[in-house]
């Protein structure tokens, strides 16, 4: 019998990006408290919420394996969230336009039927592009920034805010495909027939890649 995954997360995001991987999964979002302090190391708070989301899924299913990711951007030693309302998603777009920040997206595993979760924590340093005022505006006006840490996607064909960035794409996007496979595999979960060419384009050329 095949292991069943659960996916603990509401993001279409992440969902889109896990269906990639060609392995059959059902999303179960879980209800935990998501608030981030406004300042702290990045990679602890991403750990940790990632971690607790795991927890919480296996509560309701004690028998499949668990993926749970959370995404923290961080900005001269400031945590941005999920902005709150328009004036906090300005704030947050004004802030990162033209300026260098870091994304951090921790991924953790269960085992079917285990109970400590595997980590991975991969960072990623973003340079956002100056972007205009009525851009930003054109951007919270579409409803764009409310559902994503920091008020924006990298992937964003409309406002395309990002100028350049090191590391990994997709932990940008909310879940590094490279690190979610390698954490899998230390699972036992059988990840063989994953083909380099149902990841995205960026994916080959990413620094977590194995043979990179």
């Amino acid at each position: 019998m095949s292991t069943r995954l659960i996916l603990a997360s509401a993001s279409p995001r992440r969902r889109d990006l896990l269906a990639r991987l060609g392995i059959p999964f059902e999303v179960r979002p879980v209800d935990i408290d998501e608030r981030t302090p406004l300042s702290g190391s990045p990679e602890i708070i991403a750990r940790r919420l990632a971690r607790e989301k795991a927890e919480a899924a296996r509560l309701m299913d004690v028998n499949a394996a668990i993926v749970a990711a959370d995404t923290v951007v961080a900005l001269d030693g400031t945590i941005l969230g999920k902005p709150k309302d328009s004036e906090d998603a300005r704030r947050m777009l004004y802030g990162l336009r033209g300026r260098s920040h870091y994304v951090v997206s921790a991924v953790a595993v269960m085992r079917p039927g285990g109970r400590a979760a595997l980590v991975r924590h991969p960072l990623t340093r973003v340079l956002m592009r100056d972007y205009s005022d009525d851009e930003v505006e054109e951007s919270i006006a579409r409803g764009d920034p409310f559902d994503k840490a920091g008020a924006y996607g990298i992937q964003d064909d409309d406002l395309r805010p990002v100028e350049s960035y090191d590391g990994c794409y997709c932990n940008v996007v909310g879940l590094s495909l490279w690190a979610t496979l390698e954490v899998l595999r230390k699972a036992d979960i059988d990840v063989a027939h994953v083909s380099f060419s149902q990841l995205l384009p960026q994916c080959a050329t990413c620094p977590l890649r194995p043979d990179s």
